[in-house]
């Protein structure tokens, strides 16, 4: 039998004040945000060992602390050493980082959340893709899923989330449909987004991605501000799904891969199966942005 060691990646975490390895890293079960999934996170890449955005995520992670009643301990600057200590001691240079605060837990399993200590955890492993960079030019083959997300009036979306049954159960579905992932609708069928990415598309009027009921994605914030830079217009409203299908370009943004074309929903081919003009612009540009001073920052710069 292989040590289980053996069946974890590379990787290095943070917990309680101590540098260990991905594999010692580890929640007690009694820890709501095991138990009741009581939990937010954030993840930043980075990229050719320099941290992409990294500001923008450790905002929204406070954020998220603060909107779950469970403000952070740490501030940006002990953080931001952190993270970089865990890609350092990992030695990587390209590397998926993620911050997590839980609930924790009350010394006498008290259900009253109040009475829970937060508990803090970081770690790097390497780089994960969504899809594949060899594999763009094909691009994800997406299903809409008849699996309603769950609905902002209970859960905040905007705040990131371990709630993913939803999700999970889509993916399920498209792979059962023979496609790649899928997209969640919301009650009215509109588009919303997918396990872990944001969703836009293109039409005659320029990008549209869903405004309500979805997580403010980083890279999609990232995509709309890349867009601006290039004076394609965006608008943040509703997509039908009979809309989305139809889209002339359609992508997916996140932190695993950026801008990520979407080429045939739901069977139908998107701009002929192939990554679109729009869409190849803003993935280079996207790219390029990552020696970029203004939006990345050298892991040296922050142990």
């Amino acid at each position: 039998m292989n040590n289980i060691i053996d069946k974890f990646p590379q990787g290095a975490a943070w917990m309680g004040g101590n540098y260990m390895d991905i594999s010692e890293a580890k929640i007690p079960v009694l820890d709501w945000g095991f138990l009741r999934s009581d939990a937010t996170y954030d993840v930043v890449h980075v990229w050719n060992n320099r941290f992409f955005q990294l500001d923008e995520h450790i905002s929204r992670f406070f954020a998220s602390t603060e909107k779950l009643r469970m403000p952070c301990s740490l501030n940006r600057k002990e953080l931001k050493k952190i993270l970089a200590g865990c890609v350092r001691r990992a030695n990587f240079n390209n590397s998926y980082v993620e911050m997590i605060q839980t609930r924790g837990m009350s010394p006498t399993f008290d259900r009253d959340p109040r009475k829970s200590q937060p508990r803090f955890l970081a770690f790097a492993i390497p780089f994960g893709w969504i899809l594949d960079p060899k594999k763009f030019d094909t691009g994800i083959d997406l299903a809409i899923s008849k699996i309603k997300r769950i609905s902002p009036e209970s859960v905040d979306p905007r705040v990131k989330n371990y709630h993913w049954l939803d999700l999970v159960n889509g993916m399920f579905e498209a792979y059962d449909r023979g496609h790649y992932t899928a997209v969640l609708v919301d009650e009215k069928n509109n588009v919303l987004e997918g396990p872990g990415f944001n969703i836009f598309s293109l039409d005659e009027n320029g990008l549209k991605t869903p405004k309500i009921g979805v997580l403010e994605g980083i890279t999609r914030q990232t995509a709309i501000r890349l867009a601006s830079e290039l004076d394609i217009p965006v608008q943040e409203k509703s997509i039908g799904s009979e809309e989305f299908i139809n889209s002339d370009e359609a992508f997916a943004t996140s932190t695993a891969g950026g801008i990520i074309p979407i080429t045939k929903i739901n069977g139908k081919k998107i701009n002929n199966g192939k990554i679109g003009k729009i869409t190849s612009l803003l993935k280079n540009l996207y790219w390029e942005k990552h020696t970029d001073p203004q939006w990345s920052q050298s892991v040296d710069e922050l142990i």
